[in-house]
């Protein structure tokens, strides 16, 4: 072995292969191997030929294998570019949104969903408790999802950054506030009741303050999509719903549009959790207060009454007059509504059977998908909503009352106030009316 070596050195050596390959050769130097190459004996030319081709081929897999990673370079290059011009659309084309309120309950919510939707960038958290406070260290969950420091409600500055600011804040703020200018520059989507009601007087009644804008009062859209889906795609100013309102409306519609039942014999029986009362520190609010408790309140001067009745109102072609009675329930969300109404006979007096008000609603439903209307005595559940965009509804005849008892279930955060606000920005924009909704209800 060690002869043989030698030998291939020496034919290396004397041919100058190294120095042919890297080029560094001369032509005189290359005539005098070629010469030496034809006086050689066949079995050294063979060799050197072997020695120069073993050479070559390893060289030329060198510059293969670097010209497979620039090729997979270039190829990596060319998906980043793609990646970063797709980027650079979705970012321009995003839907650019601020949060008036943004530290609240439903404010949290809105920013839960509003993570989650990828057509939506958030631009403002507004709080007016908590400026240039990190909204991560209001809400913890949010924790290395959100950075963005908390800003003031300078509602002029923030139109001028995004297209559709939500407000949730309480009674009054938006109506004090809103004007031309505003709503030219952007959608506004309120999460409170300043234009829920079409008559100022009764709002006034009812709420106990002045209204500031009445002038758009007429032009808002009442922003339950289920009944006024088309409206609402047009709308500069929309009227989120309120929770008990669109809980009881939607579990009561399809059968006082179609009269089945007499309107104004609907009595309401409703429940909530304490969240629907907001964030703020109220006494009645207390743990010791709520827990292992449960009250009526508002009895008869409930500030939701009107809304029902207005709406319901429309769907009976007449002013209707309701009992609604709202209670307090030791839970963190849901709203459970429990209705009740006397059904219209028919021409042979007898009262309309299952089959026949199981049509009412899936005339009305059974294209929604956010509401779900159950089989057959199973009775809506606040834990089967909770965090989720559904309603629940079910129904049940009282043969020997003639009368229909009427049951729906919601999570007051989300369908009550944040998932349908983020419904109705999805209407707005032409969006999958279900984009950043699709939440499958927690349990436990």
């Amino acid at each position: 072995m060690p002869v043989i070596t030698d030998c291939m050195r020496s034919i290396e050596s004397d041919y100058q292969i190294q120095e042919i390959l890297d080029g560094n050769v001369i032509s005189g130097q290359l005539k005098t191997c070629c010469d030496m190459g034809k006086k050689a004996s066949f079995e050294e030319r063979f060799a050197v030929t072997e020695m120069l081709l073993e050479a070559v081929t390893e060289r030329i897999s060198v510059f293969q294998k670097i010209d497979e990673k620039t090729e997979k370079l270039y190829e990596n290059l060319k998906l980043l570019k793609i990646f970063l011009q797709e980027k650079e659309r979705r970012n321009t084309n995003m839907i650019k949104a601020g949060i008036i309120g943004a530290t609240g309950y439903a404010g949290n919510e809105l920013v839960r969903l509003l993570m989650g939707h990828k057509e939506v960038e958030i631009k403002w958290y507004g709080s007016r408790s908590y400026i240039d406070q990190k909204y991560a260290e209001v809400y913890q969950n949010m924790f290395e999802i959100v950075d963005d420091v908390c800003m003031d409600d300078n509602m002029e500055a923030l139109a001028e950054q995004v297209d559709v600011i939500f407000t949730a804040t309480p009674q009054g703020f938006l109506a004090g506030i809103l004007n031309e200018g505003l709503l030219e520059k952007t959608k506004i989507i309120d999460l409170s009741a300043d234009f829920r009601i079409k008559d100022v007087a009764v709002y006034e009644k009812w709420y106990k303050i002045e209204h500031k804008s009445p002038q758009f009062i007429e032009e808002a859209v009442y922003g339950l999509c289920e009944i006024n889906r088309d409206k609402v795609k047009g709308a500069r100013l929309v009227a989120n719903p309120g929770c008990y309102t669109t809980c009881s409306i939607l579990t009561a519609y399809p059968l006082v549009k179609e009269g089945l039942i007499d309107p104004d014999t609907l009595i309401i029986d409703a429940k909530s959790g304490t969240s629907g009362a907001g964030r703020g520190a109220k006494v009645a609010n207390l743990f010791c207060e709520v827990n292992e408790n449960m009250k009526a309140y508002g009895v008869a001067t409930h500030r939701h009454t009107p809304e029902i009745e207005e709406q319901l109102g429309y769907a009976a072609g007449k002013e209707i007059v309701i009992n609604f009675t709202p209670h307090l329930v030791p839970m963190n969300r849901g709203i459970l509504a429990t209705e009740y109404a006397t059904l219209r006979k028919k021409a042979d007096g007898s009262l309309p059977a299952y089959e026949e008000v199981k049509a009412a609603y899936d005339k009305y439903y059974a294209n929604e998908k956010f509401v779900r209307v159950l089989e057959k005595d199973v009775v809506p559940e606040t834990k089967w909503v909770e965090g989720s965009n559904y309603v629940d509804v079910n129904f049940k005849i009282d043969e020997r009352t003639g009368r229909i008892v009427m049951m729906g279930a919601l999570d007051n955060l989300v369908k009550g106030a944040a998932g349908q606000a983020v419904q109705n920005m999805n209407l707005l924009f032409g969006l999958d009316e279900s984009e950043g909704l699709n939440l499958v209800p927690m349990f436990p």
